[in-house]
């Protein structure tokens, strides 16, 4: 069994609208609370709040005369956000992510309501304190027997509610494939793959940066707190949207085909987080969105029994002649074509590489080789291995 979320669009009606705001408010308010207790503890007391001390922190919270509008709503969004609260300090305190932020209204909002909030019945969902069913745009049916565990409701910034069903299903693994693949990424082709393909980048943010720019201008020109404002600033989220959904519209469709096609997938280990620190490649790096498109293959790959290789990203896959070995001092990202000086063959960069990682992902895949290059010194004629593999060697060997 795999827990697979699907979206959905939905239109409350004025009740349900208002309902649902003032969950995610009290929600907001309740999770922005527990994140200031909790770092004046320590910042004061070098103490650490856990979960339970700021659960404890809610109930006395409902009893204050100020605070008593949080018994209006369900409890279980409240809790949800301390059980989110939580997640985040262990994601920080484990270096997995960055101290968390205060959420702000104007981001938008969301409330997950588990088993005891809402009700499942004749294929309608009824959240805690309301009525009448969520009025769904079912786009897609839910599995038969499929019984929801947990319900997110979110509002965007551009006004568009969804409500994202989790249910445990079975995924059916797809038929063996005999294509094997290597991808190379990029931003002048999104992918270019080891069978000579490329993929051409969509560039979403490029082509709506036009439109985002004027509506960006116009809501620059408002008075602060006007109504024109609040409305020039919808109008901003409205496009931001639709560059959000034309990405991820794109990436699916690739990521699926892709996936679908090759029993094996290579892609190098790419540090995009360090790469977008350069003040050049960044909005083309970010507009090309790599970490989004490696994290799809990699979980679809899993769902339907494909095997999916990482390789080293210090692999030099550019430089290295797919024919003879050789490995070049220096290329340029400019050069895009080139001739190995030994075997004298010539070569599309891209196409190279993605065959070089195919290659090397073939060699993890089947025996798990360290595919990183020794470093030669020819002045004492020996080859040293990189440090991390010495450490490791070392690490085992005391």
């Amino acid at each position: 069994m795999t827990q697979k979320a699907f979206k959905y669009r939905f239109y409350p009606t004025p009740e349900q609208e208002i309902l649902l705001r003032r969950t995610m408010g009290c929600t907001r308010l309740v999770y922005n609370r527990a994140l200031a207790a909790r770092t004046q503890a320590w910042y004061e007391h070098q103490e650490r709040v856990g979960y339970i001390e700021t659960s404890a922190m809610l109930t006395n919270w409902k009893k204050q005369e100020d605070l008593e509008f949080l018994n209006d709503v369900s409890s279980v969004p409240l809790q949800q956000g301390l059980r989110h609260l939580q997640t985040a300090f262990s994601n920080f305190f484990g270096g997995r992510a960055k101290y968390p932020n205060f959420k702000k209204k104007h981001n938008g909002g969301n409330a997950e309501f588990t088993k005891a909030a809402f009700k499942w019945k004749d294929g309608k969902v009824f959240l805690g304190k309301c009525a009448q069913p969520l009025d769904i745009r079912w786009s897609r049916q839910l599995p038969k027997s499929a019984e929801p565990s947990t319900v997110t409701v979110k509002v965007s910034p551009s006004r568009r509610w969804t409500v994202s069903i989790l249910v445990n299903v079975v995924i059916e693994t797809l038929p063996e494939s005999p294509n094997q693949v290597g991808l190379d990424l990029g931003i002048t082709s999104l992918i270019a793959l080891s069978n000579g393909e490329k993929i051409a980048n969509p560039k979403a943010f490029k082509t709506k940066r036009r439109k985002l720019r004027k509506a960006q201008k116009a809501l620059s020109r408002k008075k602060k707190g006007s109504n024109n404002r609040h409305k020039a600033r919808l109008k901003v989220a409205i496009v931001h949207a639709e560059i959000s959904d034309a990405r991820n519209d794109f990436l699916h469709k690739l990521t699926t085909r892709l996936v679908r096609e090759n029993q094996l997938i290579a892609v190098e280990d790419l540090s995009v987080k360090n790469m977008v620190k350069n003040k050049k490649l960044a909005l083309s790096i970010s507009d090309a969105s790599w970490g989004e498109l490696v994290r799809q293959l990699e979980y679809k790959c899993d769902w339907y029994g494909r095997k999916f290789v990482k390789i080293d990203r210090w692999f030099p896959s550019s430089k290295r002649c797919g024919n003879c070995g050789q490995i070049v001092d220096k290329l340029p990202l400019n050069i895009r074509e080139w001739n190995c000086p030994r075997c004298g063959t010539h070569h599309d960069r891209d196409i190279n590489a993605s065959k070089n990682i195919l290659a090397a992902g073939l060699a993890v895949s089947v025996c798990g080789a360290n595919v990183r290059p020794e470093r030669v010194f020819p002045l004492l004629g020996c080859c040293e291995k990189p440090v991390r593999q010495r450490n490791r060697n070392l690490s085992r060997e005391s």
